[in-house]
């Protein structure tokens, strides 16, 4: 999998449950119209929708389970019962936060990235300083992901992509980085290839109509 995303464009098919476009269905035709367009492989939430899309397009699937637990501030793939479900969805890939942020019902980072290889799947790190990066890549992760950058308090809060960080994670890294978040437009995205990430996820602006609709509606209002 890691061969055949090198270079090329990662698609983020997600809508949560309060989102218009939340279905499985939705999502698997959202992931067909991400192939059309080139996409090499699909980044999803759950495994209803991993499911779905598995049959509608033969790509390479980054899957994840957002689940919000009370104790903890960890959102993405935080337990074993997450990873259980996304290996069982068939996905290639799972992706978990992997910021140093105490986890629900304090299981450990390390253990679910043993468990992850122990049933032949890659795991990805969603990460938001380069100090995470750094500990990911000690834990095993397979590649690491800057998706997390401004969804921490201590990492930078600002509208365009963490350009700095994935520029750090680059020079400092052995495993693959993949740019993930806040790409907007064509331009920035130029800006983030710059950095030499060795693939690029992008989500939002291409599959959140509701987000991209805003943007246009905002200009409008300005004048």
């Amino acid at each position: 999998m890691l061969n055949e995303i090198k270079g090329k464009l990662i698609v983020s098919c997600q809508a949560l449950e309060d989102e218009p476009l939340h279905h499985p269905m939705i999502m698997a035709k959202m992931a067909l119209a991400a192939k059309m367009g080139g996409a090499v492989a699909i980044r999803s939430n759950s495994s209803e929708d991993i499911m779905a899309i598995k049959k509608e397009v033969n790509l390479p699937i980054i899957g994840l389970y957002k689940k919000n637990y009370s104790d903890s501030e960890v959102f993405i793939t935080p337990t074993k019962k997450e990873v259980l479900a996304l290996i069982n969805s068939g996905c290639d890939m799972i992706a978990l936060d992997a910021t140093h942020r105490k986890r629900p019902n304090g299981e450990m980072l390390h253990h679910l990235v043993e468990f992850i290889h122990e049933h032949g799947r890659l795991a990805m790190a969603d990460i938001s300083t380069i100090d995470e990066a750094v500990a990911a890549e000690e834990l095993g992760f397979d590649c690491v992901s800057t998706t997390l950058s401004g969804y921490t308090p201590y990492s930078p809060q600002q509208e365009e992509p963490d350009y700095e960080l994935i520029k750090k994670c680059v020079e400092k890294l052995h495993v693959p980085v993949i740019a993930e978040g806040r790409i907007s437009d064509a331009n920035q995205l130029r800006t983030v290839l710059k950095q030499n990430p060795y693939a690029v996820v992008i989500g939002s602006a291409i599959t959140r109509p509701q987000l991209i609709t805003e943007k246009f509606v905002k200009v409008i209002n300005e004048k």
